[in-house]
């Protein structure tokens, strides 16, 4: 068994993933998921369908703000929806000019990772690491769903590198998960991904080199993230990173050019996991496992040959079905889900590094951290002018 980083092994028996059987494809065309309640689902992000109702989180409001955050992403993935391409999700993004013909005179390696991390920021990255291209997360099939069919994966096989991107989400705005508005801080981080992604890949191509810009679509973030050193693998099947703790989406850019690839960092997420089940007792449907990693398969949507903890992604897709809207409660009740600008909450996270991790979970039960705040919360936060 090779271990790859923190909570993750690969086995002899490992299969590299095929898109359509992620859970959001398989709600396309596979009965155990689709269905009309899943279409609701989908169409609820069009104000045509969103099921709006009189109770607090799911009012018109509270999906007009949800569904205007994700227009930004919404506009990238309808530009050629006309020849079957959803680009951003299933499909690489392809609104990019033309580059230069020839190469610019770079600085070595290093300077240079260092200029396309800054770069990266200056679009809008609040994290950017590099990592190998690793063929085992990239997928070995992508899924059309003009014809709910596995199609061959765009990328090319000779970029040698990612460039990852982390997206914080709105600290308050999950404070109100379960709801409709929660779901506007996923919309508003990917709307913002897409537009840095599209940035990031223009200026590489400005250069003369090759970029690809890819959110969902195309290869596993969450393990090229973890190679990247941006963060480690958590209980809730999420990124965890220094920075957000698990409240931020994924992006990378995939390119031939010459840069020096990160390593992976650890900083005691798997060992505090170990002990903290939050996540697990908080889930509705019980779809995050309590117990140690293992090679589980709950599905088809889970990765083979792969020791880690493991979501059962359709117990959690059918909660957010039968809600209306996407659910974050593993990430609300997360407690490394902190503002890390504060210097208590990066105290915080030295010390549940340690020994003390036992005494902070205590605590962290004490004081109730992590429990839901009604929507009227944030409405009345927003309109507070010391906000």
């Amino acid at each position: 068994m090779t271990e790859f980083a923190d909570g993750i092994e690969i086995g002899p028996d490992f299969v590299r993933f095929s898109q359509r059987d992620d859970i959001f494809s398989r709600a396309d065309w596979d009965p155990e998921v689709a269905g009309p309640k899943a279409d609701a689902f989908y169409q609820g992000y069009f104000m045509a369908g969103a099921k709006a109702r009189p109770v607090e989180g799911f009012t018109l409001r509270d999906y007009a703000l949800r569904n205007a955050s994700w227009h930004i992403a919404d506009v990238f993935s309808d530009l050629r929806r006309g020849d079957g391409r959803h680009e951003g999700f299933t499909d690489l993004f392809t609104a990019h000019r033309p580059g230069s013909a020839a190469l610019a005179d770079l600085p070595a390696p290093a300077r240079l990772t260092a200029e396309i991390k800054q770069i990266a920021r200056l679009f809008g990255a609040d994290l950017v690491g590099i990592a190998r291209s690793d063929p085992r997360w990239i997928y070995r099939e992508s899924y059309r769903r003009a014809s709910h069919s596995a199609v061959p994966n765009a990328l090319p096989e000779d970029l040698p590198y990612a460039i990852v991107i982390g997206k914080g989400m709105d600290w308050s705005l999950t404070e109100t998960v379960p709801s409709a508005l929660a779901g506007a801080a996923t919309g508003l981080a990917y709307s913002r991904d897409a537009t840095t992604l599209v940035a990031l890949a223009q200026y590489i191509r400005n250069l003369g080199y090759r970029a690809e810009a890819s959110m969902n679509d195309s290869a596993l973030a969450i393990p090229l993230a973890i190679q990247a050193g941006l963060g480690e693998y958590g209980r809730n099947g999420l990124l965890i990173t220094p920075e957000f703790g698990p409240r931020l989406r994924l992006g990378k850019v995939f390119t031939d050019l010459p840069l020096e690839p990160d390593r992976p960092k650890r900083f005691g997420v798997k060992q505090f996991c170990d002990r903290c089940r939050r996540c697990a007792e908080a889930c509705p449907v019980k779809a995050i496992p309590f117990d140690a990693p293992a090679a589980t398969v709950h599905d088809r949507s889970n990765l083979i040959g792969v020791t880690k903890w493991t979501v059962h992604a359709a117990k959690c897709f059918g909660f957010w079905v039968n809600q209306n809207s996407d659910c974050s409660i593993c990430i609300r009740v997360c407690p490394y889900n902190r503002d890390y600008s504060r210097w208590y909450h990066r105290l915080w996270r030295a010390t549940a590094a340690t020994w003390m991790r036992g005494i902070l979970l205590w605590v962290e039960r004490r004081l109730g951290r992590g429990e839901r705040r009604p929507a009227g919360w944030w409405w009345k936060r927003l309109g507070s002018p010391n906000e």
